[in-house]
């Protein structure tokens, strides 16, 4: 199966091809504003160098930051009302009370309640008054809001109010995009909300960007469908796309910790995925990343919805080196894109993380003659700084004390040393500088449960099987080949503050792509 794979980042956009477990061709272009500026870029640079044929791509799969980009930056966000149904109920903490009042202010404030909402059991704490979420709905829409977020107290047990309220808005605003929290977080109500009025708030950036991908990939003549990849290391397709713009939040590091898997052979590890700015390291599990076991917080917004386990440092390939009486340091300023123009190495005046990997014999990178004047202990102190700093991470990162075998991929991974503190070995594989875009291209389809069962004695096994179908059937309705489904975690939690044996339980499927494309 032929595919692209293609990973829009901050400074590069990155693409390669390939096919079965074969890397064909790997190319870098510059990230653009549009996104498709670089893309476009890249597919010409790739056909270049490989001479494939348009026509024969089966796949294309791509991973963006451009949606939590947009958030972080607090614009291109649409107005959007936050609505809830919990009274009488979740009064002291309204939907938006913990948002940062930048974002607030950026999509309108618009905050409701609504009576509402269902027990743990499913069994309702108040019934639905139509009356009242028509008359929420006029005072939103008059107030500017065009896209809604709906959430309901414990939802994911009983979806029954946010469906209703969805009717309601699809019947009196049929083009007006409609968040649902249930499809979207986890149990948690203020986490699973957040994460819907964030997505409701990227709706209408998300249908530009899939429009603007469906149209440069069709322009490049490749007549293959499209796929977005999620945070957890799986597909959705471009329509789905549009609806869930929140699941590609962390695709950056997902699919670089995906793509160092396959590169390196080594479903278990942890993963060291150094940029120009920073080091991003996780934990493989059966090939992919270890999710946060907590909520997860994007742009001052605290979130519950599936996010990989990742701790950021700020050590990257453009860190700024400083070395004084009082000890050398190293980050987290960096030079980032302009590493090119400003390292010694390069015939820049600013002495980088770069510089002294070269001047250590670490890597052959520029002109290692514009960096031998550079004292010895010096470049010793700042690599003796980089090397703590990444083996303290990742002794955080492993679940035990035995050594785990380390990947290390991104363009500035020439920093981790051959002998890191808490590996067990250093892997660097090849294609390391487009791990992120191959992560991409290999990615399969998920389908996961999360929810809470009264699991009645001697009927656990029945319960946790219900489960692992429901996560096998979700799957193959995403897209997956029936038949490929496995089955990769599992958990397992008793809510001994709940009465009735209640147990939160969480299975997550994954299978190949099925030639026919997601249905999602």
């Amino acid at each position: 199966m032929l595919r692209l794979g293609i990973d829009v980042g901050g400074t590069n956009t990155d693409a390669v091809l390939i096919d079965g477990d074969r890397v064909l061709g790997a190319v870098k272009a510059s990230t653009t504003a549009d996104v498709t500026g670089g893309i476009v870029t890249a597919l010409g640079d790739l056909r270049q160098a490989t001479g494939f044929d348009p026509a024969a791509v089966q796949a294309v799969m791509i991973g963006t930051t451009h949606f939590i980009n947009a958030l972080v930056e607090g614009e291109r966000l649409a107005q959007t009302a936050a609505i809830r149904f919990g009274l009488p109920a979740t009064r002291a903490l309204p939907p938006l009370v913990d948002w940062p009042d930048r974002l607030v202010t950026a999509i309108g404030g618009h905050s409701h309640l609504c009576h509402g909402g269902h027990e743990y059991d499913g069994s309702p704490i108040a019934d639905f008054d139509e009356a009242e979420f028509r008359a929420v709905l006029d005072r939103a829409v008059t107030a500017g809001a065009t896209s809604f977020a709906l959430s309901s107290v414990f939802s994911p047990v009983n979806a029954e109010f946010e469906t209703r309220a969805a009717e309601i808005i699809a019947e009196q605003l049929p083009s007006a995009p409609v968040s649902l929290s249930h499809e979207i977080g986890r149990m948690g109500l203020l986490g699973r909300e957040n994460a819907t009025v964030v997505n409701a708030a990227l709706r209408g950036l998300a249908d530009q960007v899939a429009t603007g991908l469906l149209r440069t990939v069709a322009e490049a003549g490749i007549n293959a469908p499209v796929f977005l990849s999620q945070n957890d290391g799986t597909l959705m397709d471009v329509d789905y796309a549009r609806r869930y713009p929140v699941a590609t939040f962390a695709s950056g590091p997902t699919n670089s910790m995906r793509g160092a898997a396959f590169l390196s052979r080594l479903p278990s590890c942890a993963v060291v995925d150094i940029g120009g700015t920073t080091s991003d390291i996780g934990i493989l599990q059966q090939g992919f990343p270890r999710e946060a076991s907590t909520d997860v917080n994007v742009a001052g917004v605290q979130t519950n919805f599936r996010m990989p386990d990742v701790l950021s440092i700020g050590i990257g390939g453009g860190s700024h080196v400083v070395h004084q009486a009082s000890g050398t340091a190293v980050g987290p300023a960096s030079v980032g894109y302009r590493l090119a123009q400003e390292a010694l190495v390069f015939g820049g005046t600013r002495l980088t993380a770069t510089d002294v990997a070269v001047a250590g014999g670490r890597a052959e990178v520029g002109d290692a003659s514009l960096v031998a004047h550079l004292d010895k202990s010096v470049v010793d102190a700042a690599l003796r700084v980089v090397d703590d700093r990444l083996a303290e991470v990742v002794d955080r990162m492993r679940a035990s004390a035995e050594p785990v075998p380390v990947v290390a991929v991104g363009g500035g991974s020439i920093l981790v040393p051959d002998d890191l503190a808490g590996a067990s070995r250093v892997v660097r594989p090849d294609h390391f500088a487009v791990a992120n875009a191959i992560g991409a291209a290999i990615a399969q389809v998920g389908g996961e449960v999360d929810r809470v069962y009264s699991v009645v004695p001697q009927q656990r096994d029945t319960v946790l099987d219900a489960a692992r179908q429901e996560a096998v059937d979700r799957a193959v309705a995403a897209g997956a080949r029936p038949g490929s489904v496995e089955i990769v975690d599992i958990e397992e939690v008793p809510l001994a503050y709940l009465p009735g044996n209640a147990t939160r339980i969480r299975v997550k499927a994954v299978g190949e792509l099925s030639l026919g494309g997601p249905r999602a």
